[in-house]
């Protein structure tokens, strides 16, 4: 069986996490919330997430320092970034930091749902093709 995914949400906005939270509920993974990127570092530190929604406008560091930080620290971590002010060029710096995907708010529960699946579905296929890789360099 498998393990519960962990998922972690970034939003400055309350409707937004709730919204967020609401749409995973039913999905079989356990969700957290935060409201700032400072927060959601800390959170990662004590425990990494399978996937993060995250934000790119927040007071105090933003979510591209956000992804960037999480990619760094912890690669294996998908994120997805969930914005209401969509630019190509935040597109482009999100996808060279290695952001999973780019949605443009309004997104509805099923993008949310979605994209949190696919981030997890490529999550796991990365982890085994590294393990076999690894089983293949050993013999």
């Amino acid at each position: 069986m498998l393990e519960k995914a962990k998922i972690l949400v970034v939003d400055d906005d309350e409707a937004v996490r709730l919204s967020h939270v609401r749409s995973l509920l039913g999905e079989h993974c356990n969700v957290e919330v935060v409201k700032n990127g400072k927060d959601a570092l800390e959170l990662m530190g004590q425990h990494p997430f399978d996937v993060v929604l995250l934000d790119l406008r927040m007071p105090g560091m933003d979510g591209m320092a956000v992804l960037k930080t999480i990619k760094e620290k912890w690669p294996e971590s998908e994120v997805i970034i969930i914005t209401g002010y969509p630019a190509v060029e935040s597109v482009k710096e999100a996808v060279t930091l290695g952001a999973y995907d780019y949605l443009a708010k309004p997104v509805g529960p099923d993008d949310v749902i979605n994209a949190a699946n696919g981030a997890l579905l490529h999550k796991r296929w990365a982890l085994r093709r590294d393990q076999q890789a690894r089983c293949a360099g050993v013999q």
